[in-house]
């Protein structure tokens, strides 16, 4: 017999806020499958506030409320069993992040966690991220977010360096990257993988996926530096309103596609990656993992 129930995750990005929702089904002697079932992006691009402001502006803070109460309401009817909202660089930067986490369980009901840059690397890693991590390769892992990009190199099936730079889309679009950062991801790049061996990368966040999905690759299947690379210049040399007509993009990725495609070029020529592949996963697939181990613990107490 089959025990069924549904989560929910809230990610709440510097370039977007995401709402997962996750049916997991419980098999007797068989391994839990988590099937995605729906997915709604709401494009509040709050680290164009944070980044040059160092606040949310009430404007944002209002949208942010507005979409908090229709991902409430959208749990309700999916009937949603386990539920968490995390929010990352742009939150944790803004003057009044917590303010905000605030006024939005005032308002909604529903809490967020504000997590740094480690909370979220390790999140991430409880997914199927596992799976794809074989213990006789090594990869380094590349997050790119609005506000930070999260690197994790895997070596023998094992997590063995992280590092979280304040390098993200929606930063570098408005020239708010620190001096000096991409030489610290060159640098820690470089000296971590210098004696790693036939190095690949894996990619997660939105932009990549985009690139993926338009790649025409079957799912497992990677991308080669070559192909990113030549991707690269065709972004490069398209203007905004072209990456929109021409590459039928929507206009809050047609502009950050082109630095994160940079990010991760350059994660590639600086650990001499071949390819990259792209699983599909992010903070809210961890999330969900994250809620059901924690109820996998709390089964074992019950039952002691």
């Amino acid at each position: 017999m089959l025990n069924i129930e549904k989560y929910g995750a809230v990610d709440i990005g510097s370039n977007a806020i995401r709402l997962l929702v996750v049916t997991v089904i419980e098999r007797k002697g068989k391994e839990t499958i988590f099937k995605k079932t729906s997915l709604v992006r709401a494009p509040i691009r709050l680290g164009a506030d944070v980044f040059l402001e160092g606040k949310i502006s009430e404007k944002n803070v209002s949208r942010i409320v507005d979409a908090m109460m229709a991902f409430r309401l959208l749990m309700k009817i999916h009937n949603i069993k386990r539920f968490r909202a995390c929010a990352t660089s742009a939150m944790r930067e803004a003057s009044n992040g917590n303010e905000i986490a605030a006024r939005i369980e005032n308002e909604t009901g529903l809490k967020i966690n504000i997590i740094d840059g480690n909370d979220e690397a390790a999140i991430i890693a409880s997914t199927d991220l596992k799976n794809l991590i074989q213990d006789d390769k090594v990869f380094l892992y590349v997050d790119v977010g609005g506000g930070s990009t999260e690197l994790t190199i895997f070596a023998k099936g094992h997590m063995v360096a992280s590092k979280s730079l304040k390098l993200g889309t929606v930063r570098l679009l408005n020239d708010r990257a620190e001096d000096g950062m991409w030489d610290e991801m060159k640098e820690w790049v470089k000296e971590e993988t210098k004696d790693l061996k036939e190095v690949s990368l894996i990619g997660s966040g939105g932009n990549i996926n985009t690139i993926f999905k338009k790649s025409g690759k079957k799912l497992g299947k990677p991308l080669s530096y070559f192909y990113i690379s030549s991707y690269y210049k065709k972004l490069k040399s398209l203007s905004f309103d072209e990456r929109i007509t021409e590459l039928d993009m929507n206009p809050d990725r047609a502009d950050v596609v082109v630095p994160a495609t940079r990010i991760y070029l350059s994660a590639m020529k600086w650990s001499k990656a071949k390819n990259i592949y792209v699983p599909k996963i992010g903070l809210s697939d961890g999330i969900v993992r994250s809620l059901y181990n924690e109820k996998l613990a709390e089964e074992m107490m019950v039952n002691k």
